[in-house]
């Protein structure tokens, strides 16, 4: 594909461009007389910056590999083994870092903290898979992200879900997603990788309670596929919306439907849209009231939930270090006897007056509590526009993937008998 090389020729230029100018080392080693010798670091020094371009190289590559079998080779099997590569190269030789998913936590701080600044490798994580998603749909997911392919390796025996229960469900990631960008923009934590339930798989090291909830989104993606992409990715979001604006996307069919109903059952995912039924068209004339209201009472959902959002800023703000440890210091000053709380002792031994925590505190629970009205309004405008399109009916002729919910694939291709 002509447009899908040339913007992955463009990005190659662009990323050799930039390694020339960053490769040289800003602060040098020292040089000391009477034969000092520089000791061995502790901890692994970082990842080299070219084997960082490196990375975003193999994430160029497979992403034009993808779109350009998903949509012209439309092979299923291509797409199969470039996301078996990928979970091997980006899952456990990368350790699942960099992540597109977790970037956007990144790009949250970046906007929020002017004393941050975000690489231009993971920049380009977050950004490359939604240029792509915009022009060829959602081909990272089905060849390039190692948590959607270990998940997808696994399923057996997929069953579908009820429409009312998948569409309850879908808000779950719009809520992670704000959450994590609140708690980025905060300064809190990086929610997104603290509990990705693959990492720890990738790294082969990880807490308890996460291999356990790990191992049961696989166990569970056995017959419910890929749970995690469907119901808690926040990235998915992002690629969602950016999908259904996307120029060129997976057909089932190469050429006119002809109406033969065999690829009905064939996505896992239930990201197919069905012909409209013209006896439910007809019937759905009376829906134009519900429409109305539903349309009307939006803002009022969107001020519920900025409410609601302000109101629990002082609960979730907690989850801050610093909001947490001034608040339990005013609250319980005996905890400063307490020898085996290395926070508080920590806090005591640097000399920093608890006036001066507090005053640190209180600018960051201000910010939180911006910060949950626009997440809470967010969180409304999403219930709103979830009951709205419970009422939007749309014409559809042939059977064809819902482009928003349609991770690319490729097994629908296979059922339908119509060739080029």
């Amino acid at each position: 594909m002509k447009n899908c090389i040339k913007i992955s020729l463009i990005f190659i230029f662009l990323l050799f461009s930039l390694a020339g100018m960053t490769q040289q080392q800003r602060f040098p080693k020292p040089e000391f007389g009477n034969g000092y010798s520089q000791p061995t670091p502790i901890t692994p020094e970082p990842r080299a910056l070219a084997l960082e371009y490196t990375d975003v190289v193999v994430l160029l590559v497979v992403l034009s590999l993808a779109s350009w079998m998903a949509i012209r080779k439309r092979s299923r099997r291509g797409l199969l083994w470039l996301s078996v590569f990928s979970l091997i190269y980006f899952g456990f030789y990368r350790n699942g870092c960099i992540c597109s998913v977790g970037s956007v936590q990144n790009v949250a701080l970046t906007l929020f903290d002017p004393g941050y600044a975000i690489s231009i490798t993971t920049l380009l994580f977050f950004l490359l898979p939604l240029v792509f998603t915009l022009y060829f749909g959602r081909t990272f997911c089905a060849g390039a992200c190692p948590l959607g392919a270990m998940q997808d390796l696994l399923i057996i025996k997929p069953i579908s879900l009820p429409e009312w229960l998948r569409k309850t469900l879908g808000i779950i990631p719009y809520l992670y997603l704000t959450l994590a960008v609140l708690f980025a923009a905060t300064g809190t934590d990086f929610i997104i990788c603290r509990y990705d339930p693959f990492v720890g798989i990738f790294r082969m090291d990880a807490e308890f309670h996460m291999v356990i909830l790990g191992i049961a989104f696989l166990l569970m993606g056995m017959f419910v596929a890929r749970a995690y992409c469907r119901f808690l990715c926040p990235y998915g979001v992002i690629l969602s919306w950016m999908s259904r604006f996307s120029k060129w996307h997976l057909s089932i069919t190469p050429v006119a439907c002809i109406q033969c109903k065999l690829c009905s059952d064939s996505c896992p995912f239930d990201a197919i849209d069905y012909p409209t039924d013209e006896k439910q068209s007809k019937s759905t004339k009376w829906g134009v009231n519900r429409f109305l209201v539903y349309a009307i009472l939006i803002p009022l959902w969107i001020f519920i939930g900025g409410f609601a959002g302000s109101r629990a800023h002082t609960w979730i703000s907690k989850a801050n270090p610093t909001v947490y440890l001034a608040e339990l210091l005013v609250s319980n000053p005996e905890v400063r006897n307490d020898q085996k709380n290395l926070d508080v002792q920590a806090f005591l031994s640097s000399g920093k007056p608890l006036e001066t925590l507090v005053k640190e505190a209180t600018v960051i629970r201000r910010k939180f509590y911006t910060g949950s009205w626009i997440a809470g309004g967010f969180m409304g405008l999403v219930i709103g526009m979830t009951l709205l399109s419970q009422v939007v009916y749309r014409k559809k002729a042939d059977y064809q993937p819902h482009k928003g919910n349609c991770y690319s694939c490729g097994r629908c291709m296979n059922f339908c008998p119509v060739k080029k």
